[in-house]
């Protein structure tokens, strides 16, 4: 049924993934599937990272550690954006359409009142993508 599946994740959030992280390896395990982890990171320097170099190996080590945990291959696939708060959205968009993506696994939290008034990430995502989108609490 789904043959690729894309987890974005946020770096500075790692430790809060791995609900997502173990339903996409679930899925991927039961179709046979490719998985594929997308940060987007910064063209500045950051808390994450001061540069994209260092960011692309963090995510690189960050999807080897979650290969090893799961038991699937995760690859990572890096996004640089001037501006991850305004264009995140349009980013994850284009990855998955670059990638061949069919099923977006994406970790959200608990709304607050900005959800109420501005939606989130992976509302936004589910509401204009043209891709199946699984959301998961953590």
């Amino acid at each position: 049924m789904y043959t690729k599946i894309m987890i974005p994740v946020d770096l500075r959030h790692a430790d809060r993934l791995g609900k997502s992280l173990q339903v996409a390896a679930d899925i991927a395990k039961l179709y046979k599937a490719e998985t594929h982890i997308v940060g987007v990171g910064h063209s500045v320097p950051n808390e994450v990272a001061r540069t994209p170099d260092e960011f692309a190996q963090k995510l690189t080590r960050f999807a080897a550690e979650m290969s090893q945990t799961y038991g699937v291959t995760f690859a990572p696939h890096v996004e640089t954006s001037h501006d991850p708060a305004v264009d995140l959205d349009d980013v994850l968009n284009r990855s998955a359409s670059g990638l061949g993506i069919d099923l977006i696994v994406m970790a959200s939290h608990i709304p607050g009142l900005a959800e109420y008034v501005f939606a989130s990430n992976a509302g936004y995502l589910a509401s204009h993508s043209d891709l199946s989108v699984l959301i998961v609490r953590q």
